[in-house]
């Protein structure tokens, strides 16, 4: 596909030589289990507002969306809408509560973590089964990631599936286990600029040599008159249903759950930042979402030959436009963005594994520096396992990642919402939440027909929702000292 291997391959190489030199400076800034999770809590707003959107959809923003357009013209524009209302809302209603009341909860590193110190958890069951679950989920999710990434580096480089696999999977270890969250943050950030200049440049220049918006939209309509419907899936001709557009706008719930984004809640340095990372934030992903639709339909007469995989667009129309030294800069930041979620995700396993079970379980008095060992052999542990599941490029662990996004937000969204808003909220509410959330989901997903067809998280969260307040209103209200707790929270 790429007609200078030799200039892509050079590129990529000199790309993670620099991803490895940043998570060395990190490596030299991290010395507990604090700096090695949440970077120290020191994000500052660009850090935090665009390595949360690159660590959360780059593949799919790059490849996906892209290819959906391509493929369904406009309808597909669904979830984008739906992901873009969903940033903006986690940003503005969970974010500042996120960071303040980790931080006044003993410092809790974690998602499970907070849980067990937000409702002063004696035996620690809501802390590991919320535990069990992030690693379950993401376990799957992080291997189907370092699947595509080798199918994107078998179809680029020409490489074996099984070296390519390999080299991604050495690649995100190298930097994750010395920097930790640090070098995560900072390489999504950087992976995340790149992809925005990216996702820019090629629809301008693709529609400058089309003749403009009027001559693009004929040209394009002309290829098929479904294209540019909002309400019609060009690739079927058929209408939209409601539950088909409401299946699309719902992916946007899965936002408040997610751990590996809400950890850089958790990590903004200061409660002050939230507002501007909000609003860059936001107007990165509005930014990347449109360009990314822009890119699939213009692609649609841009190029003039059936690419057959319709995903491939984005790195044909790279490819096509510019010169094989910038195409290989571009092209070795898509297949790193890829990539920049899988890190995200075995960061997040390894703390829950580090401090979630190791810690709390079985060594409650571990020094930092043991911790941040522990930390970073559980990355290696944890790549590998997802590695071997890898292995096979037919797995089935590419069909779990729909309703893992479904299951995080099923799961923690509904818990974490009302443990920041609700003042009655108790431990066994939560735990009904979040196990209610998860296994509606996982239910869920084996049925179809009808009302079985909308998609998984809607019910999730309904039924997390019910579970949380009934629960909580037939047990024990929460003690003096978790109310004070949260008072505290109110008052900040």
């Amino acid at each position: 596909m790429v007609e200078n291997n030799a200039t892509i391959g050079i590129t990529f190489a000199l790309y993670l030589i620099l991803m490895l030199v940043i998570g060395i400076i990190a490596y030299k800034r991290t010395t507990n289990l604090s700096d090695y999770i949440l970077g120290g809590r020191s994000l500052g707003p660009w850090t935090s507002a665009i390595s949360a959107g690159a660590s959360d959809m780059s593949g799919w923003l790059l490849l996906g969306l892209p290819g959906a357009a391509y493929v369904s013209g406009l309808s597909a524009s669904w979830i984008a809408v739906g992901l873009l209302i969903g940033t903006w809302l986690n940003w503005l209603i969970v974010a500042r509560r996120m960071r303040v009341y980790t931080f006044k909860a003993n410092d809790a590193l974690t998602l499970p973590d907070f849980f067990a110190k937000r409702f002063r958890e004696k035996a620690p069951l809501l802390r590991v089964i919320s535990a069990v679950f992030i690693l379950l989920f993401f376990l799957f999710y992080t291997s189907s990631g370092l699947v595509a990434g080798g199918k994107l580096f078998e179809t680029v480089f020409g490489f074996d599936y099984t070296i390519a696999v390999t080299v991604g999977t050495l690649a995100i270890i190298s930097y994750t286990f010395f920097g930790g969250f640090l070098a995560v943050s900072w390489t999504d950030l950087i992976q995340g600029l790149m992809m925005a200049a990216a996702l820019l440049v090629v629809p301008v220049i693709a529609l400058t040599e089309l003749g403009g918006f009027s001559g693009s939209g004929q040209q394009i309509l002309a290829e098929n008159p479904d294209m540019l419907s909002w309400f019609v899936d060009a690739s079927t001709g058929e209408t939209l249903t409601a539950i088909g557009i409401i299946s699309s706008l719902a992916w946007g719930l899965g936002y408040f759950g997610q751990p590996h984004i809400l950890a850089r809640f958790a990590a903004i340095r200061s409660e002050a930042d939230i507002p501007a990372a909000r609003r860059i934030a936001v107007t990165w992903s509005g930014l990347c979402l449109v360009c990314a639709m822009a890119v699939g339909l213009l692609g649609l007469v841009y190029m003039t030959r059936d690419l057959g995989d319709g995903e491939t667009i984005f790195m044909v129309m790279v490819n096509a436009i510019f010169h094989p030294l910038v195409a290989g800069v571009l092209l070795a930041a898509i297949l790193a963005a890829v990539m920049s979620t899988a890190d995200s995700q075995l960061l997040v396993s390894s703390s829950a594994l580090t401090d979630d079970f190791y810690k709390a379980l079985f060594r409650p008095d571990a020094s930092q520096s043991e911790l941040v060992w522990v930390g970073r052999f559980a990355v290696i542990g944890i790549a590998v396992i997802a590695y071997l599941l890898a292995m096979n490029p037919d797995s089935t662990v590419l069909g779990l990642v729909s309703y893992a996004w479904a299951g995080f937000g099923a799961a923690f969204g509904p818990a974490l919402i009302m443990s920041l808003y609700w003042r009655r909220m108790n431990q066994w509410g939560a735990l009904a939440g979040i196990v209610v959330g998860g296994i509606t989901v996982v239910a869920w997903a084996e049925m179809s027909g009808g009302l079985f067809d909308l998609y998984e998280i809607v019910p999730g969260v309904i039924f997390a929702y019910i579970a949380i307040v009934v629960v909580s209103l037939m047990t024990a209200e929460p003690s003096k000292e978790i109310t004070e707790q949260f008072d505290t929270l109110e008052d900040a």
